[in-house]
């Protein structure tokens, strides 16, 4: 906040403006609650008087509707599920043995696939070329 002071040609007063601060933060967040946090509000704010309450809201910054939000969540057992740790739970550490032995096998079939076929086509090379050494020797006959 940026305070501008001018002098009036008169003489003693002095005006004093106040200019608000033009910056704001470069990316809003929202806001995020932890379960622990949000039981401990709510059990606060039922302990508390009409004008209690409104004081614990205007301290945590709090609306009523997340109040009321968060009574639903708890009477749904939502609080309790909230608590627990984001994201994939952690792999038991057989089936992440059985998905790399998985994987694997998967590996050495296709290599198994692409041997095969390469024999394949090495054997039919091969009569290819005993074919042509024996047709070509009795189909010229002798060169004069």
């Amino acid at each position: 906040m940026t305070v501008t002071m001018s002098s009036p040609p008169s003489g003693d007063a002095v005006a004093v403006e106040e200019v608000p601060d033009p910056q704001v933060p470069e990316r809003a967040r929202r806001r995020t609650y932890t379960a622990k946090y949000k039981a401990a509000v709510l059990a606060e704010y039922e302990a508390l008087d009409r004008d209690g309450k409104g004081a614990l809201l205007r301290r945590e910054g709090l609306y009523t509707s997340l109040i009321s939000e968060w009574r639903k969540q708890a009477g749904h057992g939502a609080l309790e599920a909230l608590g627990k740790t984001k994201g994939r739970p952690p792999a038991d550490p057989v089936e992440r043995e059985n998905a790399r032995l998985k994987a694997r096998i998967a590996k050495l079939e296709a290599e198994l696939d692409t041997s095969r076929r390469v024999i394949e086509v090495q054997g039919k090379l091969s009569a290819l070329l005993e074919q042509l050494a024996t047709g070509g020797a009795t189909d010229e006959g002798p060169a004069k």
